[in-house]
C-alpha cells in the first residue's frame, strides 16, 4: 500500500471520527436560527458560536455524549463566569426566542436568564419538547401568556419566568404535571384564579405566585401538598378566608399571605407550632383575635400580623414560644398591656403603634 493511499485513508478515518463527534447539522442550524433572533451587543458570547461543532466550545451549549445532539442551553445574563468579569458588568440582549429552539427535540435545560432586554412571547411549540426538565426565562421582557398545553411537558421539574412581563392566567393543565418541583411566576401581570386543584401536584416543593394580580381563594387543595416546604402569595388581589388546613402541613416553613384582600380570622393551627417559621400575613382584612395558642413548639423568625383589624390582648402564650425573632403587630385594634419577658424586651415600640390602647414597654407605661 502506498504512502498517498494510507494518508488518503487517515483522512478519511478523521473525518468519520469528526462527524460522530460532532453536533448533527439540523442541531446547528437551529442553533444559529435561535441565535439570529438575539443581539447580544456587551459580551460578545455569541462570537464562539462558529465552526461545524456546536457541541465543543459553543457557550453555553452542552450536548449528550452518547448521541451528540444539543441537551442544555444555558445563558445567564449573571454569572461569575470569566467573560462577565473581564467586561465588568452584568449581561444585556434584546431580541426574541425564535421558535427555532423547538427544532432542539432532545433539550433537557433551557435557561436564557437575566437578560433584562429580551422580548416577545414564549414559543408556543416549546411543549414539544418532551424530554424538557428545566425551563428558566426569568429576568427578561417576555409578555404573552404560558403555553394552555404545558401538560405536555411531562418531564419539567422547574418552571421560573419570573420577572418578565406574562398575562394571561395560570393554565389548569399545570396540575398535570407529575414531576414538577419548583413553579416560581412572581412579578408578572397574571390574572384569574390558582388553579382549584393544585393539591394534585404532589413532587411541589416550592410554589411561588407573589406580585401579580391573582384572585379568588386560597385553594384548599393546597394543603394535599405534601412536599410544599416555600409558599408565596404576596402583593395579589386573593380574598377569602386562610384555610386552617395549611398550618398542618407537615414540611410548610415559609408563608407569605401579605398585601391581599384575605378576610376571616387567623387559624390557630398556624401559630401552636406547625412548622411555619416565617409567617407575613400583613395588609390584609384579618378580624378577630390573635389565637392565644403559642407554645414551646412555636418557632418564627419572622411574625408579621400587622396593617390588620385585629383586636383584643396580646396573647400572654406568646412569652411561651420556643423563639421569635421579629414581630410585628402594629397598625391593628389591640388593647391592653404588653406581655413582659421574650420576645417582648428585644422589640422596639415600632412593633406595636397605631393601636387602639396598647400600653407598656417600650410604649409609654399603662
Amino acid at each position: 500500500m502506498s504512502i498517498t493511499t494510507i494518508f488518503t485513508i487517515s483522512l478519511l478515518l478523521l473525518s468519520v471520527i469528526s462527524t460522530v463527534n460532532s453536533c448533527t447539522p439540523s442541531d446547528r442550524a437551529a442553533l444559529l436560527a435561535f441565535k439570529a433572533a438575539l443581539k447580544e451587543p456587551y459580551l460578545g458570547i455569541f462570537n464562539t458560536w462558529t465552526g461545524t461543532d456546536c457541541c465543543n466550545n459553543w457557550y453555553g451549549v452542552h450536548c449528550d455524549p452518547t448521541n451528540q445532539r444539543v441537551a442544555d442551553i444555558n445563558l445567564r445574563g449573571e454569572s461569575e463566569d470569566p467573560i462577565f468579569e473581564k467586561a465588568h458588568r452584568s449581561g444585556y440582549m434584546t431580541g426574541v426566542i425564535s421558535p427555532a429552539i423547538c427544532k432542539l427535540d432532545r433539550l433537557s435545560n433551557v435557561i436564557i436568564a437575566d437578560w433584562k432586554g429580551i422580548s416577545g412571547t414564549i414559543p408556543a411549540c416549546i411543549t414539544s419538547l418532551k424530554y424538557l426538565r428545566n425551563f428558566d426565562l426569568v429576568g427578561n421582557r417576555l409578555t404573552g401568556s404560558l403555553p394552555v398545553d404545558i401538560d405536555k411537558l411531562q418531564q419539567l421539574a422547574v418552571l421560573n419566568v419570573a420577572d418578565n412581563l406574562i398575562t394571561g392566567s395560570i393554565p389548569s393543565s399545570i396540575v398535570r404535571l407529575p414531576e414538577l418541583k419548583h413553579v416560581d411566576l412572581r412579578n408578572n401581570r397574571l390574572t384569574g384564579n390558582i388553579p382549584a386543584l393544585c393539591g394534585n401536584m404532589k413532587m411541589l416543593s416550592r410554589l411561588l405566585l407573589s406580585r401579580n394580580q391573582l384572585s379568588g381563594p386560597i385553594p384548599s387543595s393546597i394543603s394535599k401538598i405534601y412536599r410544599l416546604a416555600d409558599l408565596d402569595l404576596a402583593s395579589n388581589l386573593i380574598s377569602g378566608s386562610i384555610p386552617a388546613a395549611l398550618g398542618k402541613m407537615p414540611v410548610l416553613s415559609t408563608l407569605y399571605l401579605d398585601n391581599n384582600r384575605i378576610t376571616g380570622t387567623i387559624p390557630s393551627t398556624l401559630l401552636s407550632g406547625s412548622g411555619v417559621s416565617i409567617l407575613n400575613l400583613s395588609r390584609n382584612g384579618l378580624e378577630g383575635y390573635i389565637p392565644d395558642v403559642f407554645g414551646p413548639k412555636s418557632y418564627f423568625s419572622e411574625l408579621d400580623l400587622s396593617y390588620n383589624m385585629l383586636r383584643g390582648k396580646i396573647p400572654k402564650s406568646i412569652s411561651a414560644a420556643q423563639y421569635i425573632g421579629h414581630l410585628d403587630l402594629r397598625n391593628n385594634h389591640l388593647c391592653g398591656q404588653i406581655p413582659t419577658g421574650s420576645p417582648f424586651d428585644h422589640l422596639e415600640a415600632s412593633s406595636f403603634v397605631n393601636n387602639d390602647c396598647l400600653c407598656g414597654r417600650p410604649l409609654k407605661m399603662c
